[in-house]
Formats: structure tokens, C-alpha cells, sequence
């Protein structure tokens, strides 16, 4: 994603340029220690908001005409200002907008309420100026223009266009707010942010889910209706649907929501698919450490089939994201179901981690084909999660994103202007090595268009793909800076394994879980890895697609040195 943007949204403008702002013409009213109204009058789109990172949330209800229009939680500045982010305002009202903001604490290193630094850094503009700030913000890869973001959500593929919805924050770089944040791409690798396309409601904020394209109008919403089916989290999870008749831009939410209901905590994440076999809808969601798995006629009305998870695979976490899918078995005739399953806490290297099982599905039930105690990943990096696919993806492919961060330190990762990105897309596949089948995870093939100019040596955003000479002795690679930070892999054809050590990779004191040696089953010998290098991350490939690694790195300098160990023709492609 481009460091400067511009918003695609009829309520949004982004500039590059300076936007001409003005002191909000407001009126503070104090009802107590940490209680406040706040009176503004402005007929601007945005109430520009001062956020300062080390403070709690605020709470803020925008009340118009005696009624709640919205409600959020933000750390409003009291000491400094961090940064600054847009509140919409309905300009089409005539009526002032009230601010009502309690906050959580009663503060007195400042003073009182009256004198916090929020009420004299208040807003008012056109614009809202989304220009990079961001040392570690990617070059090629998916990221928010600003505020937190994690799970991509509802991706389809329509028209040409690839359609990446995702789990946002727009009133800061925290979690909170649930909200599906739009961004749309004609090549999968540059990306156009949209605007926000499905927001809280009095059944809650908007957890994850996706979307289908409902080609023969089963739900009676319009023939090619987009679909959308995520988790309304109030007081409990419930599932809810909206739809769109517009290709996804906007949505309008389903008056017989909530669509599913369970006593179950944890109840979440519904992924939703037509299922050819047995010509009707499926649709697979988390249900504490289980998988629930449901069939429709019409995407309404839902029975439940069968559950899926007890005693299989990793227990460590909660079970989250999940996906189903039909796909081939390379080199033979066969087809199997690919059951992908999101974990929190529990991955091979602490936290977050993506697992998977393989095995076999009438539409009623998922049987594995591995013995319970068998775990499957799908990725050995410590920064791949969330893993789900686009519906109707071109020619029977099945391309998948993930976030590429872990829950154990995302909320302290050193950025501020936003948090997260996605890994680079890949197209998934099945293959068999002894007496089990794996899943293989290849780049998807529409990166080959990022490759400008071949390069002498690494640049902050580049792909080096090295063809292994020798399968008797380790290939050692080395990527590091003047300033002898360094991620050392290793390719070791003996063990069949691959490994990534970020241990001395940049800063990496924000958390104390952050510091890592990562090691990969190879599952036989890797004749060529693909390496993609982005400002702060590092996604290494087997090209055949039997082994992925995905790992964060902050070096305080790019990258600019490269030293083989071992024996590879490499060659460097600078991305752009």
C-alpha cells in the first residue's frame, strides 16, 4: 500500500496535501471529575480527535436531536498528543452535535478535566490528511491508513476486482471498535482503501466473518448480491448478515438479524461457502475449542450438521477464523477438504498460529484422516494468523491473506499512525509426504508484477530468490545492516528442516516475547526458497510450496547486506 492515499468515499477525502483546519467551535460543559459535554456547532465532515496512546479510554456518545448517532471508546489526549484521527460528522444536520465523554480515570498529574490538552487540540477540517508517518510502514503490503487493524474479513473476487474487508479500529492504533474497514485491488498487490463498510449497532461491534457472492439469488436480495456474514459481539456473540447491492461498497444489515444464536462464549468468526456437492450453502464457525458446521438454502435460515475439534489438534487457545475448503492433491486425482482452524494462545512458538487438518466432508460432517494427537501448521513464523480465503476467486483458486502480527505483542509493535499489516496472498494446494497430506501455501502468482529492476544487494523491499546448490551441508543465509543487526536462516537438508533466528534483528525490546528462533519441518528437500523483505517483515517460501515462514523485524536501518553460506544462486528483485 502506497505511503500516501487518498480516500475513495463519498463522506472521506484524504489530501496529501495540508488541510486547512480550524479550532472546533465548541463549547466544554464540566459535570464532573471525568465527565464532560461537549457542545459543537460545524458544518466540516470531520471532528479531528487528539489521541494520546499511554491513557485509558474515554468514553464518547455523539448525541444529535436527543438521540445516540454513535458510540466509541478512544484515549483522548490529556497530557501530549500522539497523533490525530477523523470523527465523521453529519453535515446534512442542522442541529449542534453534543460530545457526551466520560473518562475513565480521575486524573490529576494535569489537573482537572477543564485543563486536559484534548480541549485545546480539537478540530474541525474537510480533510484528514493520511500521509505516511511510519518508518516500518510496507512497501507492497496491505496495511490501514491509520488506526489498529487485525483478522481480514468477507474477501470476494468480482468483476475483476479483489475485495479485502478487515477487523478495524478507526479511533486509534489499539484494539477496540470493531468495525470492517474496505480496501479493494485489481492485481492483489496495490491496494485502495474504501471507507468503513459495516459499523457497530445496538447488537454490538463487528467481529470477523466473510462474504459471499450469491450468483443465483438464493437469499432474494438480487442476483449477485454480495453477502456478508460476521459476529454481532454485545453482551454475548451472536451471528448476524448484511448485504450489498453495489459490488461491497455499501451494506445494508438484515432486519431478522441475529441469524444464529448459541449459549456457547467464544461463538464466532462464520465462514460461509457454496458447497457444489450438495447444492446448498455451508457455513463453519468457532464455538469455544470446537467447530460448529451448518447448511442453508437460502443464507437465512441455518440447521446445524455436526461439530468438529474435540481431542483434535492444538488446545492451547481459543479456537478462531476458521475456513473449508475442497481442493486438489498434487500429482494424483484425488480431492480433500483442507479444514483451517486459528488458535489463541497455542502456536509452535507462543501465541498466535494458524493449524489445519485434512480429511474428508459430505457437507454434514468433516471426518479428519489424522490421528488426534497429529497437529498440522500452516505457517512456522511467529506472525501468521487469521488465515482465511477469498470466495469466488478466479479458476477454482484458493487464495488466502492473514495478519501478519501475534496477539502476544501487537498492541506494543513500535508504530503509531496504524498497526498491522497483511501477509503477501498465497494460493493453497495439497500434497502428500510419507503417510500424511499437507497443505502447501505457494506466493500467489500476481506478486511476479511487484519485480522492477534485478539488485546487487537487498533493499528494504525486495524479493531474493535463491536456487539451493547443495543438499549435504546447510545453506546459512545471512540479511543484515552497517549496524549488525541481522535475521539468520538456515536450511538444513540432514534435518529437513528450515529456520529463522530475529533474535539480534533490530529493536525487538518492546516484548519480551518477541525475540525468536523459528524452525520449519521442510517435509523433503527445498531446491529453491523465495524470500519477500518488506520494511518490517520478512515471509520466507519454499517455492514448491511445502514449507512457509512468516516473522516481523524492526531494524533501526533496511537491510543492505546478504551473505550465503553454503552454496545458492541468488538473484534479487527490487519490489515496488
Amino acid at each position: 500500500m502506497k505511503n500516501i492515499h487518498k480516500l475513495v468515499m463519498a463522506a472521506f477525502c484524504a489530501a496529501s496535501s495540508l488541510a486547512v483546519q480550524a479550532q472546533a467551535p465548541g463549547t466544554l460543559n464540566i459535570l464532573g471529575d471525568n465527565h464532560v459535554i461537549y457542545r459543537l456547532q460545524s458544518k466540516h465532515k470531520f471532528l479531528i480527535l487528539p489521541i494520546e496512546e499511554k491513557e485509558e479510554n474515554a468514553h464518547l456518545r455523539v448525541i444529535r436531536d436527543n438521540q445516540v448517532v454513535k458510540e466509541l471508546n478512544c484515549r483522548l489526549a490529556i497530557d501530549n498528543v500522539d497523533y490525530s484521527v477523523p470523527l465523521e460528522l453529519d453535515t446534512h444536520q442542522d442541529s449542534d452535535v453534543l460530545l457526551d465523554i466520560t473518562f475513565q480515570s480521575n486524573r490529576r498529574s494535569t489537573g482537572a478535566v477543564k485543563d486536559f490538552v484534548t480541549w485545546k487540540m480539537l478540530k474541525t477540517s474537510d480533510y484528514f490528511d493520511t500521509s505516511n508517518r511510519e518508518k516500518y510502514r510496507p512497501v507492497y503490503h496491505h496495511t490501514p491508513l491509520w488506526g489498529w487493524m487485525n483478522d481480514p474479513n468477507g474477501m470476494f473476487y468480482k468483476d475483476g476486482v479483489w475485495h479485502l474487508y478487515f477487523q478495524r479500529n478507526p479511533y486509534g492504533s489499539y484494539w477496540e471498535n470493531m468495525t470492517w474497514g474496505h480496501s479493494t485491488s485489481k492485481d492483489l498487490a496495490h491496494w485502495t482503501f474504501e471507507g468503513d463498510a459495516i459499523t457497530p449497532d445496538a447488537l454490538g461491534t463487528i467481529f470477523s466473518g466473510s462474504s459471499v457472492v450469491d450468483k443465483e439469488n438464493t437469499a432474494g436480495f438480487g442476483n449477485q448480491a454480495i453477502v456478508a456474514f460476521y459476529t454481532s459481539a454485545g453482551t454475548n456473540q451472536t451471528q448476524s448478515l448484511a448485504y450489498s447491492t453495489d459490488n461491497g461498497k455499501t451494506f445494508t444489515k438484515y432486519n431478522n438479524n441475529p441469524v444464529i444464536t448459541a449459549n456457547v462464549p467464544d461463538f464466532r468468526d462464520p465462514h460461509v461457502f457454496w458447497n457444489e456437492d450438495i447444492k446448498a450453502w455451508n457455513l463453519i464457525l468457532a464455538a469455544g475449542q470446537e467447530m460448529n458446521i451448518y447448511s442453508s438454502k437460502n443464507l437465512k435460515n441455518w440447521v446445524l450438521e455436526s461439530k468438529f475439534g474435540h481431542e483434535y489438534g492444538n488446545h492451547g487457545g481459543v479456537w478462531e477464523c476458521p475456513d473449508l475448503m475442497k481442493l486438489p492433491v498434487s500429482g494424483t486425482h484425488e480431492t480433500k477438504w483442507l479444514l483451517i482452524c486459528n488458535i489463541n494462545p497455542g502456536g509452535p512458538f507462543g501465541g498466535s498460529a494458524t493449524q489445519y487438518f485434512i480429511g474428508d466432508f459430505d457437507g454434514h460432517k468433516f471426518t479428519c484422516e489424522s490421528k488426534p494427537e497429529v497437529t498440522k501448521w500452516m505457517d512456522y513464523g511467529k506472525d501468521h494468523y487469521a488465515t482465511v480465503s477469498f470466495d469466488n476467486a478466479p479458476d477454482g483458486r484458493h487464495v488466502v491473506m492473514a495478519w501478519m502480527s501475534n496477539w502476544q505483542y501487537a498492541n506494543e509493535v513500535p508504530t503509531m499512525q496504524y498497526r498491522s499489516a497483511n501477509s503477501v496472498p498465497r494460493d493453497l494446494g495439497l500434497f502428500t509426504f510419507g503417510d500424511e497430506t499437507y497443505v502447501s501455501v505457494t506466493p500467489s502468482k500476481e506478486l511476479l508484477a511487484l519485480r522492477s529492476a534485478k539488485v546487487g544487494k537487498p533493499t528494504e523491499a525486495c524479493e531474493i530468490v535463491m536456487d539451493i546448490r547443495s543438499q549435504s551441508k546447510p545453506t546459512v543465509i545471512t540479511l543484515s545492516n552497517d549496524k549488525n543487526e541481522r535475521v539468520v536462516m538456515t536450511y538444513n537438508p540432514k534435518n529437513r528442516t528450515f529456520s529463522m533466528d530475529r533474535t539480534q534483528s533490530g529493536m525487538t525490546d518492546f516484548s519480551n516475547m518477541f525475540k525468536t528462533v523459528s524452525i520449519a519441518p521442510t517435509y523433503g528437500t527445498i531446491t529453491q526458497l523465495r524470500l519477500f523483505i518488506d520494511k518490517c517483515s520478512i515471509e520466507a517460501f519454499d517455492a514448491a510450496g511445502k514449507m512457509a515462514m512468516t516473522n516481523l523485524v524492526f531494524p533501526t536501518q533496511p537491510y543492505n547486506n546478504l551473505v550465503v553460506k553454503g552454496g545458492a544462486k541468488t538473484t534479487i528483485y527490487a519490489l515496488k
